[in-house]
């Protein structure tokens, strides 16, 4: 017997998925009701029910459960594609010379963003900034973007930068300074097209490539260095 799992939706997109299929209704109800023939009701209706399926498909919200090892592993925060692995200074959580590791969220991905170490929340901030798309290297700077810094528990400083892009408009944060940050638990979500920075000690060995593959919560993405 083959067990069909129940598709999860982010509470970030039930009023959206409501509005908008009572929206798409209203649109397609008067067609077939007072349109001549169904040719025009029916190209109308398969539209809608294309851009519905779209914006079904980005808040879906699947629960993920991460099984490997632990101790000074860093996990990646969301599905995507490896866009930087480049050392960088970072002023803001580190401050001193770090890793960055980033990851661009299409679309088509899943936009919850989990916690890339178990540890605590240290600092939170939200910056005001420019909607360049999330490809360019200076959106990272310049970008609508929250900074999350998490100390883990052998010690490490995680700086996650969640950047808004052309589509993304809206970031939500959920961590909060003194929260107790989970690889398996959300830290936040990107509304429609994004990227997710993760800045690394120095000595930490990147297990991930450029152009790679990642998903949220499961893809291991850097060792972190003993100390």
């Amino acid at each position: 017997m083959v067990r069909i799992k129940r598709v999860k939706i982010h509470h970030e997109g039930t009023n959206i998925l409501i509005m908008l299929f009572l929206m798409l209704a209203a649109l397609n109800i008067p067609l077939w009701l007072f349109m001549p023939g169904v040719a025009i009701p029916a190209v109308c209706t398969a539209g809608c029910a294309i851009v519905y399926a779209f914006v079904f498909n980005f808040f879906r919200c699947p629960k993920r459960v991460y099984t490997g090892p632990r101790k000074n592993q860093v996990v990646s925060s969301v599905d995507g594609r490896v866009v930087v692995i480049e050392r960088v200074f970072e002023p803001e959580f580190i401050k001193g010379d770090a890793i960055q590791v980033s990851v661009f969220m299409s679309p088509m991905n899943v936009h919850a963003n989990w916690f890339p170490v178990d540890g605590t929340v240290e600092y939170v901030k939200h910056h005001n900034g420019r909607f360049l798309s999330a490809y360019l290297p200076k959106s990272s700077t310049e970008n609508e973007r929250s900074t999350i810094g998490i100390v883990t528990p052998e010690g490490h400083r995680i700086t996650v930068r969640q950047v808004a892009g052309a589509l993304a408009r809206r970031i939500v944060t959920y961590a909060e300074p003194g929260m107790e940050a989970d690889i398996d638990e959300h830290l936040g979500f990107i509304k429609f097209g994004s990227r997710v920075d993760i800045y690394l000690p120095l000595g930490s060995t990147v297990e991930l490539s450029l152009n790679q593959q990642t998903r949220g919560g499961l893809t291991p993405l850097a060792t972190l260095p003993e100390i």
